[in-house]
Formats: structure tokens, C-alpha cells, sequence
């Protein structure tokens, strides 16, 4: 028998979907991150998060087909900052905790987020 991808176990595409819905409006309302949204319209924030959503799906093992950027692409010149990174993190632990993620899937989600840290940290 072989193993369930995180996708599975993380409890698919709806699963998935909820977590960026309640991720991005926190980092958006964060004072310190909210710069990275001000300015963009209503479709430029749907579209972004979709993106975010097929992008986890994929990297997790599900069926989705992530079309935009690659990561250091989609991030370069926005000067995210070590300090931004780890308010982030705050946020996304904030997440997992409201969606009860257990610690094996936990810890699988934040290992793979870290791998993209050299990506998208630049300042």
C-alpha cells in the first residue's frame, strides 16, 4: 500500500482552498504585510489567490496545474524581508492552528513553505 501524498491527507482541494481563504486576509490585515496588497484591484487579489491554491495543490501531490511564475519570478523586487518572512509564518502557523492540522502534515507544510524561503526572501 502506499502512501497518501499531502494533498490527501491534508484533505484535498476544498481543504486546501479554506486554508488560503483564511490565510490571505490575515496577511493582508497585517500591518506590517498589508503593504504587499495595497493598491490591487478585487480580480488582481481573486486571481493571486487562485494561483496560491493550484500552486499548493500541486506541490502537494494533487491533480492541480499550477500556471504562474515560479517563486523567486513571482517575488523579486518586492523586498520581503527575513522579518516579513517570519510574520508570515506567525500567520500561517495561526491557520494550521484554526484548522486543527495535525503535527505529521504540520510539519510536512512548513518544511516544503521553508524550502521556498531562499525564493522569496531578498532583503
Amino acid at each position: 500500500m502506499s502512501e497518501s501524498s499531502l494533498y490527501q491527507r491534508l484533505g484535498g482541494y476544498d481543504a486546501i482552498a479554506a486554508v488560503c481563504h483564511d490565510l490571505l486576509p490575515r496577511l493582508q490585515n497585517d500591518p506590517q504585510l498589508g503593504r504587499f496588497w495595497q493598491h490591487r484591484g478585487d480580480d488582481g487579489i481573486a486571481r493571486e489567490k487562485q494561483l496560491l491554491i493550484d500552486y499548493l495543490c500541486s506541490a502537494a501531490g494533487g491533480p492541480m496545474v499550477y500556471t504562474g511564475r515560479e517563486m523567486k519570478q513571482s517575488h523579486i523586487g518586492m523586498q520581503i524581508s527575513q522579518s516579513d518572512w517570519d510574520r508570515f509564518l506567525g500567520h500561517l502557523n495561526g491557520t494550521l492552528d484554526a484548522f486543527a492540522v495535525p503535527m505529521p502534515e504540520r510539519t510536512d507544510v512548513l518544511a516544503f513553505i521553508d524550502s521556498t524561503r531562499a525564493d522569496i526572501v531578498e532583503a
